[in-house]
């Protein structure tokens, strides 16, 4: 074949090739850092002219925060989904916990903190960390109500614990970027401990519930 024949290009919808930007981003975001998240280098990463991606970001300050946005939100969902039709909510919780510790956990953490340092000087990404951090607050407190609803759990306040439990997974993961090795075992668990205090649970529930997970929400 000759070398002249160039590759065909296929021509997307402007919804599928915006979806393709906001992802290539995302994964540039959370791989290197948000300050890499720039026309150019969008572009180069999906072997397109820059013009392409100012057609659809006009600037790079719009695609960063639409990066963090979709990052976080993928997060979200995968840790924790809206609907939980598989298993009860003592399950659900253990789970989000047994997904929300550990070096695969790192990448996320790590693009939280460069996004919380950011958004000082970019409103556009402050506005969606603030976004973010809201939707995070509300669905925990969501799983936390239907936990006290069945009975499982007892707060008085599943809002106020749910930013509880969340503070602790934030500070936790502010060391992402520092070695864990000798972090004591009281530490690593204190994000469990807090949440089986403040929801009346017996110690060690979330990990009777972890290690007997039914199979549709094992950790992948």
């Amino acid at each position: 074949m000759s070398s002249s024949v160039q590759r065909k290009r296929v021509r997307k919808s402007p919804e599928a090739r915006r979806a393709e930007i906001v992802e290539a981003a995302a994964a540039v975001a959370l791989g290197e850092g948000l300050e890499c998240v720039t026309l150019r280098r969008i572009a180069e990463e999906l072997d397109v002219r820059p013009g392409l991606i100012s057609h659809y970001f006009p600037s790079a300050e719009n695609l960063v925060a639409e990066a963090f946005g979709t990052a976080a939100t993928a997060e979200l969902d995968a840790l924790l989904p809206a609907d939980r039709p598989d298993g009860t909510p003592t399950q659900y919780l253990a789970r989000y916990f047994a997904l929300s510790q550990g070096e695969a956990y790192d990448d996320i953490s790590r693009l939280w903190i460069n996004a919380r340092h950011l958004s000082r000087y970019r409103p556009l990404l402050q506005e969606r960390v603030h976004e973010q951090e809201l939707a995070n607050d509300e669905r925990l407190e969501g799983l936390l109500r239907d936990g006290v609803a069945s009975g499982e759990f007892r707060t008085p306040d599943p809002r106020v614990t749910a930013i509880q439990i969340l503070v602790v997974l934030d500070g936790l993961g502010a060391h992402a970027n520092t070695a864990r090795e000798n972090r004591p075992e009281a530490v690593r668990r204190m994000a469990v401990t807090t949440a089986e205090r403040e929801l009346d649970l017996p110690p060690g529930t979330l990990d009777r519930a972890a290690r007997s997970l039914p199979t549709p929400l094992l950790p992948q």
